[in-house]
Order: structure tokens, then C-alpha cells, then sequence
């Protein structure tokens, strides 16, 4: 969550993520603190540098929980959570990573420690997981595949 809330701060983005909102204040940034903007003596290329790195992944970042790509993959997502049990999750802070059978690799946002302790508890992990899970948290595609883990 606070990467998210860091992300929204960046570009500007109070509650819901517009994607067109979001292109146009990417665009702002980016043409602000592109590297090439600054001569490479300059004290502040380096901090260019790192500022248009931050801008280009929290875009990215952003547009891959933004509601309208949930709902273009909405399909896909639902394929995978009905007909793919679980293979691996890892839970690293409130960052729940549920690696599929199927080879494809969400990561759920918000999820607390007592709530991954009760679903390693739970004697049906995949029926735990699609009422408290899947349903309540905020979750996007990981580019991570089964062949990286």
C-alpha cells in the first residue's frame, strides 16, 4: 500500500486512476526531469536520472492496477483464480505473491500478517483465498513467471 500511495503522490492521483489523467501527468513529469534535460556537469542530472527511473515505474506501476486494465483482463484474471489452484505465495510485508499452476503470478496488496496466517491455517488454501483473498484486495499481474521462481 505505501508504494502504491507513494506512486499516487508522484503523479498526483487522489483516489481512483484515470488512465488518461494518469498519461498526461506522466507526460508533465517526464518532460520535467528527463535526463537529457540537463547538461551532464549539471548537479542535477544525476537526481534526473533517478526522478524519471521513479516516474517511468510508478506509470507502469499504476497503470497495471488502474480499474480500466482490471477490467481489460478481467477474463483472464478470472480463468486463472477459478481453474488454476495455488502452486507458491510469499507474503513480504503487505505484499501477498500467489504463484498459479498455471505459471502466471499475481501479487495482492494490503494484505495483512494476521489474514496470511490464517490462510496458511486453513485446511483449503484455494477456497480461503477466493472469499478473502481474491475478492478484497487490490491485485495486479507480477511479471514474474514460474521459470524465474
Amino acid at each position: 500500500m505505501k508504494r502504491i500511495n507513494q506512486y499516487k503522490k508522484l503523479f498526483n492521483v487522489d483516489k481512483e486512476i484515470d488512465l488518461k489523467t494518469l498519461k498526461k501527468s506522466y507526460r508533465n513529469l517526464v518532460k520535467e526531469w528527463h535526463p537529457d534535460k540537463f547538461q551532464e556537469n549539471d548537479s542535477k542530472a544525476e537526481e534526473a536520472e533517478l526522478k524519471s527511473r521513479e516516474i517511468i515505474d510508478g506509470y507502469h506501476f499504476l497503470v497495471s492496477i488502474a480499474p480500466e486494465t482490471i477490467a481489460a483482463n478481467l477474463d483472464a484474471y478470472t480463468d486463472t483464480i477459478t481453474n488454476s489452484g495455488i502452486a507458491d505465495y510469499i507474503h513480504k510485508g503487505l505484499l501477498l505473491e500467489i504463484t498459479f499452476l498455471d505459471g502466471t503470478t499475481y501479487e495482492y496488496f494490503g494484505v495483512t500478517k494476521q489474514i496470511y496466517i490464517k490462510m496458511i491455517n486453513s485446511n483449503k488454501l484455494n477456497r480461503f483465498a477466493k472469499r478473502t483473498i481474491y475478492p478484497n484486495y487490490i491485485y495486479r499481474k507480477s511479471k514474474r513467471t514460474t521459470q524465474e521462481v
